[in-house]
């Protein structure tokens, strides 16, 4: 029995559901990173919980006893596959992914910003300019930044929600994205 690791395709917004299901298959190991955190809504923040990379997850089966049985798990869109070719994910891309979001398969992402912090702008006319938080105003829930605009430094004070600090933990698995496929064939 050769138990391999597999990226799976889900229905949108449904990781979590499949992943119930899947856990229950005799013999499927799941994995399904999640995110935690506080996005804007209505007058306030709220926390929110998504799959580190929307709409798959990660599966371990024997590719020839389990494929028809976790193929038709509700929830599950399909395993994913070029043609004839099914790639197959290293265990060590799993155990990096794994120790990177704990084993609660859940990383919070802290929104406490500190002056010095890097950020990216995420809304508005200046939306995907890079910043750097200069202070922090918890009470009123802004920050001031400065930023190169037009050739000068520039401070604004903005809404600590329009802004995203770099090195946010979803764009790092995504610059790794690449190297969760090996090149083995099924």
């Amino acid at each position: 029995m050769t138990q391999n690791w597999f990226c799976l395709r889900s229905q949108p917004k449904h990781e979590h559901i499949a992943a119930g299901h899947l856990k229950q298959i005799e013999g499927v190991e799941v994995f399904l990173p999640r995110v935690k955190f506080q996005r804007p809504r209505g007058q306030g923040m709220t926390w929110v919980t998504e799959a580190l990379f929307p709409s798959y997850l990660f599966a371990r089966f024997d590719w020839h006893l389990s494929l028809r049985q976790v193929q038709a798990a509700p929830g599950v869109g399909g395993v994913v596959h070029f043609g004839a070719r099914w790639p197959v994910i290293e265990d060590s891309i799993i155990d990096d992914l794994k120790q990177a979001v704990d084993s609660a398969e859940m990383h919070v992402i802290a929104t406490n910003l500190q002056p010095g912090d890097s950020v990216e702008l995420i809304a508005g006319a200046m939306r995907g300019l890079r910043a750097v938080v200069s202070r922090v105003m918890p009470a009123r829930e802004r920050i001031a930044v400065l930023l190169d605009f037009l050739g000068r430094q520039t401070t604004i004070e903005i809404s600590s929600s329009l802004v995203v600090k770099e090195g946010n933990i979803r764009e790092n698995f995504l610059a790794t994205e690449e190297k969760c496929f090996s090149d083995s064939k099924r």
